[in-house]
This record gives structure tokens, sequence and C-alpha cells, in this order.
């Protein structure tokens, strides 16, 4: 089989991080080009990784013909865009999270897909996770019982991401705390409860503690190196909702930035015969009954990179035309649950969906 040749469009914190080191890794594929609008930073990585060629320009990557895949790793404002002209270009796309700004252009993307029927996938990584996959079979096997509620934490001291730059510009990012760490735990719910309906939402996003920029005090910033305290910051660092589905009710807590010094990462799914309490990033702790007492325990299964795993497994949904969990039609659920949640947050009313 021939070497497919991809190329990362986005050299950022999250190429770096995650996909080059993933591709690296992948024995089918080379990366022909390194593609991002600072050109230093593109090429900063062809001499980190040996490899590609450095370009500033999308465009002369998806009029290669030689390119099959692509990466997009850039700020949320810019992934309907490349994403809809590479699958225009016949290119396959991993798109990272969250799919766009809002639905409508989610939306787009997923018409995109239709039409080019080329693959689009979306980075919500924890569908490859082994942790979220035990604790998935187990819920879908029905050991839990009916889960009727689950409840979602995902609130740290201070952690804004960038503070003045694109991650809290909302033009650039379309949101804060919910559009960039809420997907991931929504998506985690949604995967695990089988990807129910949304049938209502209300929520409110705060704007709050990253207000005054040069008085923001914290002690590590994710992507600090795109740091502006002149820029902007005009997101939601905190946001709470209530969501009905036609399977489970949930509730969530989500804080970029609190003042209070805990932090809470977890998923509780509370079911009829048993819960179950994932932490995220980690292992999960079931609760259910035995013998007329209450037990708990903790599964011990092998574990696996998932980063790695959705690389390789998009490569390999290229060659076999299996249609992943992260495919677009699947996320688009979690993209329109979280524009009602805006939306919601927005006007100050329940959002019903059709």
């Amino acid at each position: 089989m021939a070497t497919m040749k991809i190329a990362v469009i986005g050299c950022g914190t999250i190429a770096n991080s995650a996909h080059i080191p993933s591709y690296m890794n992948n024995k089918e594929v080379e990366i022909k080009y390194f593609c991002d609008i600072i050109l230093s930073k593109a090429q900063a990585c062809v001499e980190k990784y040996g490899c590609g060629q450095a370009v500033e320009d999308y465009h002369v990557v998806l009029a290669d013909p030689e390119i099959e895949a692509v990466s997009v790793c850039t700020p949320n404002k810019m992934h309907s865009v490349i994403a809809i002209d590479a699958l225009n270009a016949g290119k396959n796309v991993l798109c990272e999270k969250p799919a766009a700004r809002v639905y409508s252009e989610a939306k787009a993307m997923q018409e995109a897909q239709h039409k080019t029927g080329k693959v689009l996938n979306i980075g919500v990584v924890n569908r490859f996770n082994a942790a979220v996959n035990r604790l998935r079979e187990i819920i879908q096997s029905g050991e839990l019982g009916e889960i009727y509620h689950v409840y979602v934490s995902f609130r740290a001291q201070r952690s804004i991401p960038g503070l003045g730059g694109a991650f809290t510009t909302k033009e650039i990012s379309g949101g804060g705390v919910l559009i960039d760490w809420g997907v991931h735990y929504l998506d985690i719910v949604m995967y695990c409860t089988g990807d129910p309906k949304p049938i209502t939402v209300s929520s409110k996003a705060y704007c709050k503690l990253g207000k005054d920029m040069p008085n923001y005090v914290y002690e590590g910033m994710w992507a600090e190196d795109t740091k502006d305290l002149n820029g902007t910051y005009d997101v939601d660092d905190f946001v709470t909702g209530f969501v009905r589905t036609d399977g489970p009710t949930i509730t969530f807590n989500g804080a970029w930035a609190q003042n209070i010094g805990v932090g809470e990462s977890y998923i509780d799914f509370l079911g009829t015969k048993g819960g179950a309490r994932l932490q995220y990033g980690g292992d999960f702790t079931v609760y259910t009954t035995s013998c007329g007492s209450l037990v708990n325990f903790k599964p011990k299964y092998k574990d696996f990179p998932m980063f790695q795993k959705e690389i390789d497994k998009f490569i390999e949904c290229i060659h076999t035309g299996e249609k992943l969990p992260s495919h677009i039609d699947t996320v688009i659920k979690t993209a329109r649950m979280m524009q009602a949640m805006y939306d919601s947050s927005e006007q100050g009313k329940e959002i019903v969906l059709d």
C-alpha cells in the first residue's frame, strides 16, 4: 500500500502535542505539508520533525493532488471554512473540536460532507479513550439499569487559556469554557448514553473573572504564548444548565475560572441498578449493590493513547469507508445542543429543539 500523504493545517499547541506526533507514529502516512498563517510556526515543525514543507496558504495544500487528507488545527473561526474547502477539493478531513463556532457552520460542514462523500471526522477524541469506551460498554449492556440522569462538572479555579487572544475572542472562538471544555464532557455523555436526541435546553453563561485582564491572577495558562492583555475577553468563563433528551436529563456546571480553589472534572451517570463516576482523563468507579450490600469497584482494562487511536482510525476509515463515532453526522447533535445553550443564555429562556 502506498504511503498516504497528508497535511497539518494550523501548527499550534494541539497540532504539536497530539496530531503531528500521532501521524509521525503511523507508518502508513507521510506529512507533506505543515501549514500556518505564521510561517515561522510551520517552519519550526519542518525542523522539529525532519519532514515536510512549510507553507502559509492552505490553498497550496488543497491544490496538491497527492494530498489525500488534512488535519485542521486552526482557531475555531476557520474550522468550517477550511474543512468545506478541503472536502470540495476532494480531501478527507479530521477537524479539531469544536466542529465550528456556531451550529449553522457545523451544519454547512455536514452538508459538504454529504455532497462530496469524503470523510469528515471531528476531534472529539474521548470517543477513542479506553475508560470512556469501557464505561460505555457497561452502560449499553444494561448493567447500570436505566440511566435517567447525568451530572457533569468541569470546573477549575483559574485556567483561562491564552487570555486576550483567540481563545477568549468570541468572533474567533465562538465561546469560552462551554465550547472549549464543555464540548468534550457533553460529547462523552452523548456517546455513553447512545447519542440521545436533545429536546429542551436551559442555560446561563457568565463572563466575569477574566474581564479585568491586567489583574487576572493565575498559576499556569494553556497556550500562554497567545496571551494578549491588550486583546479581547468577551466569552464565558462559567456556564451552567439543564438539558432534557429522549434519554436521560443532563445538568452541568463548567468554569475556566471560579473563586473556589477545588477543581472538579468528572461525570456522574445515575442508573436504576447502579451508577458510575468517570474522572475526566482518568478511570471510573461503579457503584451498585450485591447480596444486600452497597459495593463499588474500579474496573481494570488495557489502556491506549487516545490521540494515536483517533489518528490511526482516521487513516484506516479512509481506506475502509467505516463511519466512525466521531463522524460529523454524530457530532452535529452536540453542536446543536451547545448552540441552544448559548441561545438560552442570551435570550433568557428555555430553548425547545424541533
